[in-house]
């Protein structure tokens, strides 16, 4: 029997994340190379309807009980232990995300299945999956090449999120699968204050690192990002000084972003701040440090005092939105 690839379809609010679309192109590319079918999973509380957009998959799994409504590492990887059982994938990919990271953490013991974590990319060599991975925050690559079947958890941005969307509709296969009462329960989901900015969904950023110096020089990159239509948003040690909320944070342990625009400002470029932008389409630093490693993600650079070259630009926005 052909073991096929699956992908975990992460849902929220009625909603399939534009992570799970990523990990759908990827999980295409794989399941063709090795000529089995791609196969997406959907657990929650009636959520049949979000199969029909998962047309990239030949075929969507839906798994419905009121205790799937929210992600929960017992209940979900409870299911989806018992489903793979029932049809022993040869892979399970996974979106590493928030919303995903508890599930990731039960289910290979579970399965007993080896677990590669934090993968970049997957591709098929010799019939064989191979992983490149990222070890110690970004700052080693290394390739695997793990016994199947397996579980990989794919780092958001591998593949552009419209080559996971497509109009074909997949058969759905529905499960009826009960997972016991969790210890854990959902309780509620805070909103953030009214007011306040998604930058995950900005088409421009204005990121602010350690070279701001101070809270009051915030407001100047504020400014720019008023011209350009755009928010603020900062590296972790800004978010650390409370000089921005934590809704701003850009990074491993805060936001993945990929605005059309990114502007990083006096940041350094460490590996756990690239992994939360460098798949932004255009990225601009300007920082006095012509090593810093954020110039390694750039497509633009500028080796110099933000606090000249800010208010340039500025200036230079202001000319052309006047002319």
């Amino acid at each position: 029997m052909a073991r096929n690839i699956w992908v975990l379809a992460e849902q929220w609010k009625g909603q399939i994340s534009e992570p799970t679309y990523e990990l759908l192109a990827l999980g295409r590319e794989v399941a063709d190379a090795m000529g089995v079918s791609l196969e997406a999973v959907v657990l929650g509380d009636q959520v049949k309807g979000l199969a029909g957009s998962l047309g990239v998959a030949d075929t969507v799994i839906t798994v419905e009980h009121p205790a799937l409504a929210h992600a929960s590492s017992e209940a979900y990887g409870e299911v989806l232990a018992q489903l793979a059982k029932q049809k022993e994938p040869h892979a399970i990919l996974i979106p590493l995300t928030n919303a995903s990271w508890d599930v990731i953490g039960l289910l290979p013991a579970q399965l007993h299945m080896p677990f590669v974590n934090f993968c970049g990319d997957l591709k098929v060599v010799d019939g064989k999956l191979q992983a490149k991975c990222l070890l110690y925050g970004g700052k080693m690559e290394v390739t695997v090449t793990p016994e199947t079947p397996a579980i990989l958890s794919i780092l958001p941005g591998t593949r552009p999120v419209d080559q996971g969307r497509a109009d074909k509709i997949p058969t759905v296969e529905e499960v009826a699968i009960a997972p016991a009462e969790p210890h854990v329960k959902f309780k509620k989901y805070i909103e953030p204050e009214a007011g306040e900015v998604d930058i995950t969904q900005m088409d421009v950023l204005v990121s602010i690192g350690r070279g701001i110096q101070t809270p009051d020089n915030v407001e100047l990159a504020e400014q720019l990002a008023e011209q350009f239509g755009g928010a603020v948003s900062g590296s972790r040690p800004v978010i650390d000084q409370g000089w921005l909320p934590l809704s701003r944070q850009v990074g491993k342990s805060g936001m993945k972003v990929k605005p059309k625009l990114y502007l990083a400002l006096g940041i350094s470029g460490a590996p756990e701040h690239q992994e939360g932008m460098k798949s932004s389409d255009c990225i601009i630093a300007v920082n006095m440090d012509p090593q810093a490693p954020i110039f390694s993600v750039a497509h633009y650079g500028v080796v110099g005092d933000l606090f000249e070259v800010v208010p340039c630009l500025i200036e230079k926005a202001k000319a052309m939105k006047g002319s």
